[in-house]
């Protein structure tokens, strides 16, 4: 029997996902987990005592765990969003894991995968980034299909409690911003412009799927066994650009950063060899920086950096929040 794991925050989203949970996923069981980020005071303890109580009530298991966000975000230098993302998905892997649970259940609906979408191509982002959310990683989301209006809308037609997050109504948040001002503008041009955007997200995520896939067939040898890039291997391929965003990517350079890297390769492979100098050239990452050395480019950690963040902690999926 499947042991799902549901992410429940006590917000709509999260409690729609708990009430439905026997229905989305037929003969599982379940446990719950629940973040205090401890960001909103009282609120926040309240959330968590509501969502003991509704555990209480069914007979659920509720595991609960209360982060120091704050903290979390001042010593590795990251918002208090991202700040959110690693620590709790950092527990729920670590949940899984110690627990025997197949994978963590999350309430992302289309709404969610829309924001996300508009907040990557505003941030700069490739293929990845717009491909939208999906079930990978051991997070599965069972919402995508769903707006937040049919969310609601089951949840006050079968009379079911919720918690109201206060925050939601504060604009300055980027993805606040975008779903309380900018969406409106959105449905107004185009009333389904959530199933738009999620039907081209598919079609992304397919052609990235093929991209990928030629990727893998070419990566043998661009880079030596220490992990540096060769430079010359990279750029005799005919989509050089792309499989270089590919290999740097896990050192989350910013897209004016790549583009610098971009343009200096391009003129060292179009120009005469010898007229244009790499060595000792640098981009700087997050956490890394790369500096170009006798044709290979090398990851660095720069001194005094941080290396110790979770990041987003993988959950192995058995077969295959709001």
């Amino acid at each position: 029997m499947r042991r799902i794991l549901l992410a429940v925050s006590g917000g709509i989203d999260s409690m729609y996902l708990a009430n439905r949970a026997p229905e989305l996923f037929p003969g599982a069981r379940f446990a719950v987990a629940h973040c205090n980020f401890r960001l909103r005071g009282d609120e926040s303890d309240g959330d968590e005592a509501f969502v003991r109580d509704w555990c209480a009530a069914r007979g659920l298991d509720c595991f609960v765990e209360r982060f120091d966000t704050q903290a979390y975000a001042s010593a590795h230098g990251v918002s208090i969003e991202m700040a959110a993302r690693e620590l709790r998905y950092a527990w729920f892997a670590r949940l899984c894991r110690e627990q025997g649970f197949e994978a963590v259940a999350v309430a992302h609906n289309a709404d969610d995968n829309a924001e996300t979408l508009v907040l990557n191509l505003l941030r700069g982002t490739g293929t990845r980034g717009l491909r939208g959310m999906g079930e990978r990683d051991g997070v599965l989301r069972p919402l995508l299909g769903l707006s937040r209006a049919e969310i609601r809308a089951w949840m006050e037609a079968h009379d079911c409690a919720w918690r109201e997050d206060s925050t939601n109504a504060d604009n300055t948040p980027k993805r606040n911003c975008i779903r309380n001002e900018v969406f409106p503008l959105f449905a107004r041009i185009n009333p389904s412009f959530l199933r738009t955007l999620g039907e081209d997200m598919h079609r992304i995520a397919l052609a990235d799927d093929i991209a990928a896939d030629w990727f893998r067939s070419v990566r043998d040898g661009l880079t030596d066994p220490s992990g540096a890039i060769r430079i010359d291997a990279v750029l005799a391929l005919e989509h050089w650009e792309y499989a270089l965003w590919q290999l740097v990517e896990p050192y989350r350079l910013s897209g004016q950063t790549f583009g610098k890297l971009v343009a200096l390769l391009r003129r060292y492979r179009q120009e005469p060899r010898g007229t244009v100098t790499l060595g000792g050239k640098t981009f700087e990452g997050t956490g890394c920086r790369l500096t170009i050395r006798k044709a290979l480019l090398v990851p660095e950690t720069p001194e005094g950096s941080r290396s110790d963040r979770p990041g987003r902690a993988e959950i192995p999926l058995g077969g295959a929040g709001g």
